[in-house]
């Protein structure tokens, strides 16, 4: 006897059939999509949009991203605005020190036989041009931002071609001729174009101008640049020109009514060792410096400018002795009358540092009595005078190779005993990460150029009260 399916069966298989093609839709218009390659622009996980940059939090977060690096975090040792390397050790008040073989890059440099390979320098070019790179983001965010306040988009673009302003300083120093990229091309939009034939100067100025103009005279964070900041950067801008009375005449005006972002009037501190202490960060001397924070959960927040600077073997950080003050710099503390010796005579045998070198540290050493400027024990760890709070410097024992880079440490720049671990990191491979902020521009170096441009266009008696004070 044949089966034949029952009525129930029937409706079952059909009822399969409809449900099979109702799921295989979904396959097939996979299958006609699949022949496009759209569906790969699948947003990165974690990626910005446009949308989130151009937003007032997003144009804030650009800014506050194109002041790190400043202090060298963009690129290596030798990228920072301190310019410890470029300006002391060039400049010949510090060695390279350690011992010849660590970090021997930067000894062409010392010597001015840098190779146009060496590291240090395209570390330089790097991170300044890192910081030029997040301020013409900034620039071009703010400007097409709807969600900014007029008053929030003039103090931005104020703050951005300040730090604008700094980073192509920084270059036009070092380099002379560079090209001056702003926000209005970038990478394959036409920055790869653009040549080093044309003179900057103006093109920074404009940069210090526009934030003197826009900039608030008071900020809500203390890290942040003011007006006050601008005008004696563009004073000093004037000054590397050689347009001594503008110089003059804007220093004036900043040295009369200038005032820090937290709204203290500019003025040196009673101290000058507190000009170095991380407890007077943004003080009444302080005119623009890098922020640092130590114990915020990454040693990327304090001070990494310094980190090699510190004395070899024992003392603070306990590493890795760079950055040693030169005889030069030691003997140049020399006085007569308590007036330094302008002639030079401070280098000649009879005037020159009674020092320790060669001397071991268990063998008896008296320090050079003086007469001296003061200020050198603020400036120059020698043996038998106290470090900070660390106790009396030992000499030798505190020097990595005595023979190399002779016999005085850093001393402007160490945090001091009472400060370890509560101003400074220690989540890192050293202690040496501080909370002290660096002075890009301290008061006392508004009025020393101040001075200079009274010398070139104004009154020597003017210059003489400034360098006084």
């Amino acid at each position: 006897m044949e089966n034949k399916p029952t009525k129930k069966l029937i409706e079952m298989k059909n009822i399969f059939r409809k449900k099979t093609a109702i799921l295989l839709i979904p396959v097939f218009m996979l299958g006609a999509f699949a022949c496009k390659d759209s569906f790969l622009d699948v947003p990165v996980t974690g990626q910005l949009t446009e949308e989130t940059l151009r937003s007032a939090k997003g144009v804030e977060g650009l800014l506050i991203g194109a002041y790190a690096p400043m202090n060298g975090r963009a690129a290596g040792w030798f990228s920072g605005s301190s310019n410890w390397l470029w300006g002391s050790v060039t400049g010949g008040e510090a060695n390279k020190g350690s011992n010849a073989g660590d970090q021997a890059v930067a000894v062409p440099v010392q010597r001015f036989e840098t190779e146009p390979g060496n590291f240090p320098i395209n570390d330089k070019w790097k991170g300044m041009f890192e910081g030029v790179a997040r301020t013409n983001i900034v620039i071009r965010n703010a400007n097409i931002s709807t969600e900014l306040s007029d008053a929030n988009k003039k103090r931005i673009l104020g703050e951005a071609r300040f730090l604008r302003g700094h980073y192509y300083f920084e270059l036009r120093k070092l380099f002379n001729k560079v090209p001056f990229v702003d926000e209005t091309v970038d990478y394959k939009t036409g920055a790869e174009k653009v040549t080093n034939e044309a003179e900057i100067w103006p093109k920074i100025e404009a940069d210090f101008k526009f934030a003197y103009d826009n900039l608030p005279e008071t900020q809500p964070a203390a890290g942040r640049a003011n007006k006050w900041a601008a005008g004696a950067y563009l004073a000093k801008t004037y000054l590397y020109q050689k347009k001594y009375p503008d110089a003059r005449t804007l220093f004036t005006t900043v040295i009369d009514q200038g005032q820090t972002t937290n709204g203290k009037k500019y003025a040196l501190l009673a101290k000058y060792s507190d000009a170095f202490n991380a407890e007077f960060d943004n003080s009444s001397e302080s005119v623009f410096a890098i922020q640092a924070a130590a114990n915020t959960g990454s040693a990327d927040n304090a001070n990494p400018e310094f980190v090699l600077n510190f004395p070899y073997n024992g003392g603070p950080a306990g590493c890795c002795g760079f950055f040693q003050p030169s005889f030069e710099m030691a003997n140049s503390f020399r006085t007569a009358g308590g007036l330094p010796l302008l002639d030079g005579s401070y280098n000649l045998p009879a005037n020159a540092l009674k020092t320790d070198q060669g001397i071991q540290s268990n063998v008896a050493f008296t320090p050079d009595a003086g007469p001296l400027d003061p200020r050198i024990d603020h400036s120059i760890g020698r043996r038998g005078i106290p470090y900070l709070d660390w106790g009396p410097h030992p000499g030798l024992a505190w020097i990595r190779d005595q023979s190399y880079g002779g016999p005085f440490a850093p001393k402007k720049f160490i945090y001091y005993k009472a400060q370890e671990n509560t101003l400074t990191d220690g989540s890192s491979w050293t202690k040496g990460y501080t909370a002290m902020n660096y002075n890009i521009i301290r008061f006392a170096d508004v009025l020393l150029m101040a001075a200079e441009a009274e010398v070139e266009a104004g009154s020597l008696a003017q210059a003489q009260e400034y360098v006084n004070m």
